[in-house]
């Protein structure tokens, strides 16, 4: 059977996290893709990126989590069973992100300094400015040989690879934290604790015609699920649902 999988944040740090997360992943796609067509997504991801990182502590925070995983780390790597290889290879990778963010000098800030992006920046800032009328360099740029323009972007996101490593390997770990369990609600809606809880995972039959809806904090949180309706355009749906959950 196919799901749906739904995921919600249960603070701040994570919750920038997954924005990012979905960013990188729009600016990766795009650059396997025709750039020509997909350049709106891929500028309005990439300097969302860099607002997220100057309005937030992103490194601070992927370094506190870092070093909590590192320490967890070298605890399993004494429980009996454990698969050496794979452990030996996490904690390499977590050192030496931990060593590149701790780094005075962020490669990211190159970025803001780049003249060609923070021409297009300020335009992209406008509803509707990046017109080709409005940033003919961005149409010269795009009738760039392929390579070239590949080669640029690559460029881009490799200044940027520290924190898109850090954060998958984050959020990997904090994924893995909890399974799935099957949920059954009487009335379309489920509450419990969010103590010591930073993430939430929902699983639903790729054919149903609801979706659920998130409140909460680490002290509790509820999920109530939706339909759509042609008049309010979404309704309360006060079914028996069941569905796949998972705590991390």
């Amino acid at each position: 059977m196919s799901s749906v999988l739904y995921e919600h944040p249960l603070n701040e740090r994570i919750r920038n996290y997954l924005k990012l997360e979905q960013l990188f992943a729009q600016t990766n796609d795009c650059f396997s893709s025709n750039i020509e067509l997909s350049q709106q997504v891929f500028f309005s991801a990439l300097f969302a990126i860099l607002d997220t990182l100057e309005r937030n502590d992103i490194k601070g925070d992927l370094i506190k989590d870092l070093e909590k995983l590192e320490q967890n780390l070298v605890l399993w790597s004494r429980a009996p069973n454990v698969d050496g290889a794979a452990l030996e290879e996490n904690i390499k990778q977590t050192i030496s992100l931990l060593c590149s963010l701790k780094s005075p000098t962020q490669q990211w800030n190159q970025l803001k300094d780049d003249k060609f992006l923070s021409s297009l920046k300020q335009r992209y800032a406008m509803q509707g400015g990046n017109a080709s009328f409005d940033v003919p360099q961005l149409k010269f740029w795009l009738n760039q040989p392929i390579d070239t323009i590949k080669s640029e972007i690559s460029n881009w996101l490799s200044q940027l690879s520290d924190i898109f490593d850090a954060l998958s390997l984050v959020l990997k770990f904090l994924r893995q934290r909890s399974g799935f369990e099957t949920i059954y609600t009487e009335k379309g809606f489920y509450q419990d604790s969010g103590e010591g809880l930073f993430l939430l995972r929902m699983k639903l039959d790729s054919k149903a015609h609801y979706y659920p809806t998130v409140s909460g904090n680490k002290f509790r949180y509820s999920i109530r699920f939706m339909m759509p309706c042609d008049i309010t355009g979404r309704k309360y749906c006060d079914q028996p649902i069941q569905f796949k959950l998972a705590r991390c």
